[in-house]
């Protein structure tokens, strides 16, 4: 079954390249973008009656590759970045279409989202994030020594950061963009220890390795999505260093003990049941350290399944 077949029409789906790195310790990510249209993304997605625009690759400062200052790497080209990815971001919105980032590094994931928070705040929809990712991405400037902005997206979104970066979204009232309520993050199995603390004082819920261990990936899915409606705008951040290296490792930040590939495509099948899925970021992807762009191929197959891709056809939520 096709999401062409499904009860909810789908909109336009907007392909958005951001070939940048800034945010990254590791060079690379900036070639992510043309990866995953060298691995078919555009023509698999239209392969399931989907409607598909590729409005190419924004343009950006490049990375200078310098040293932290006052705790942030790249500052200013990270701002410059996301204020890109958020004005693409939200236009796509604004026109009734479904935008796919294609990075670059997961910093992009600010931008990004920032534009969904504040389209959610002018339609009057719930949002619901999904962080599918390898990392909390919960740092501060006074947590990571390395000042890597690609491990502080989510903390900037709830608030946490430079000005720059955490009123980026402009919400109605000034606050951040989301609260921690908003997210699920799934997959997680590398945090820094000042990063654990503050991911428990602030109350994410995090759905880390163990437990999906414990009681499994259908249990997970279902406590992550609870709660969706018809009035809630689910986005998806997908950090390909979600999955486990030994199916995916062509990300510049592996860390061992992922999901494997069935627990990946349950995940994302389930997240297609839902109906819901309005946005989307695909990132961290690395050509330079994949083999034979395998990780982009194995990337395009579950965002397949994120649009409707599955064995039999099965009924969608009405």
């Amino acid at each position: 079954m096709t999401l062409a077949n499904a009860p909810h029409a789908t909109p336009t789906i907007c392909l958005i390249g951001a070939p940048t790195d800034v945010g990254a310790g590791t060079r690379g990510a900036s070639m992510g973008p043309e990866a995953l249209r060298v691995a078919g993304l555009q023509t698999a997605l239209e392969s399931h009656g989907l409607q598909v625009m590729d409005h190419g690759n924004l343009s950006g400062p490049a990375n200078p590759w310098q040293a932290p200052e006052a705790g942030y790497r790249h500052l200013p080209e990270v701002v410059e970045w996301n204020q890109r990815v958020f004005d693409a971001v939200y236009a796509e919105l604004q026109q009734g279409h479904l935008p796919i980032l294609l990075g670059g590094d997961h910093c992009l994931g600010l931008g990004s989202v920032s534009a969904v928070a504040r389209h959610c705040a002018e339609v009057g929809k719930k949002l619901r994030v999904l962080w599918l990712d390898a990392h909390a991405d919960f740092n501060t400037s006074a947590l990571t020594p390395s000042g890597n902005v690609h491990g502080m997206p989510v903390a900037c979104l709830c608030g946490f950061g430079p000005a720059e970066l955490t009123q980026l979204a402009q919400m109605p009232g000034g606050g951040p963009a989301l609260h921690p309520s908003q997210i699920r993050q799934i997959g997680i199995r590398s945090v820094d220890e000042g990063e654990k603390r503050f991911v428990h004082e602030q109350g994410l819920e995090v759905f880390d390795m163990r437990f999906i261990d414990e009681v499994g990936m259908r249990q997970v899915m279902e406590q992550a999505l609870a709660g969706l409606d018809a009035h809630t705008h689910l986005h998806v951040s997908f950090d390909v260093d979600f999955l486990d290296p030994d199916i995916a490792p062509g990300v510049g930040t592996t860390v061992p003990g992922g999901p494997t590939y069935r627990e990946a495509q349950l995940c994302m099948e389930m997240i297609a049941d839902s109906g819901r899925l309005a946005s989307l970021d695909i990132v961290e992807l690395n050509p330079a350290l994949d083999v034979r762009n395998r990780t982009a191929a194995l990337a395009v197959d579950l965002v397949e399944s994120l649009f409707g891709k599955s064995t039999l056809m099965r009924a969608r939520p009405v």
